[in-house]
């Protein structure tokens, strides 16, 4: 594992500075397990691999982001700065929710140490608190090799990465088929004189789908995609259980003339 700095590139959301990780460097760290993450108490969007479509759809909605390299992303709020899912401490307010997979391998993950190597090695998050110089916790190297916490990090990682592959696929074949739309909610509560409106993401144009020709029907099935998209639009009507959700924890925002928001505003990274 080396221990040059990784290739200048922007980093992707949670992320705050990336640095390979090394036994000369990092031989007597420790790798502390914990039920909570302070940090995810503001995170309202995560981006998501189609390996995970089908756990996913069960508690949130899966949207798309906009832009031209779109992305599928998992909705933990419908504002910026909320999610639903977790108390302020970042613990989990019901055990059975699924968490992403972007979530769960933070703070480490695969970089480029130069920008003319395609090599990837592992590397993680320094402002991170989850490992450092502790004499409690999984030890991440067992002289100068990789212990067997860091053996599993790394699969982890990789496995993420060739999911991410698949998904990058499964999104080109959404854009040659001209499939996707903008996404728009209307959400009206009770008491409310106008809706809530959320907007600034895309999701599945189902009068497209419903027109494809059979032969093109048949490819998308064949090739696992269909069922992919009917856990998307089987989600999206999670979208009001979320907005309950911010309701009852008082984290709805004040809209007195029903303004629009943006689920995915031009500030915020979805690159996986």
């Amino acid at each position: 594992m080396a221990s040059a700095a990784p290739a200048q590139q922007q980093l992707p959301p949670l992320y705050n500075d990336l640095r390979p990780l090394s036994s000369l460097d990092h031989g007597s760290w420790r790798l502390q397990r914990r039920d909570t993450a302070p940090f995810l108490a503001s995170v309202h969007i995560v981006p998501v691999t189609i390996d995970e479509f089908m756990m996913t759809q069960r508690s949130m909605p899966i949207v798309f982001s906009a832009g031209d390299q779109p992305v599928p992303l998992a909705l933990m709020g419908l504002n910026s700065g909320v999610n639903v899912f977790v108390d302020d401490e970042g613990r989990l307010i019901e055990k059975n929710v699924y968490m992403p997979a972007y979530i769960r391998r933070y703070p480490f993950m695969l970089a480029k140490l130069q920008q003319d190597n395609d090599e990837m090695s592992l590397c993680f998050d320094p402002t991170s608190d989850v490992i450092g110089d502790y004499d409690e916790g999984d030890e991440l190297f067992a002289g100068n090799e990789p212990s067997e916490t860091t053996r599993g990090l790394l699969k982890f990682c990789e496995d993420f990465e060739v999911a991410g592959r698949r998904t990058q696929q499964f999104m080109d074949e959404l854009i040659q088929a001209d499939l996707l739309m903008d996404g728009e909610v209307s959400i009206q509560p009770d008491g409310q004189g106008k809706p809530f409106l959320y907007r600034g993401f895309k999701m599945i144009d189902e009068t497209k789908l419903k027109n494809l020709d059979t032969e093109k029907t048949k490819a998308l099935f064949d090739n696992g995609i269909l069922p992919l998209i009917y856990a998307h639009l089987f989600s999206l009507s999670l979208t009001r259980d979320v907005f309950a959700r911010q309701m009852a924890q008082g984290k709805v925002p004040s809209q007195p003339n029903a303004g629009t928001e943006d689920v995915v505003s031009d500030t915020d990274q979805v690159v996986n």
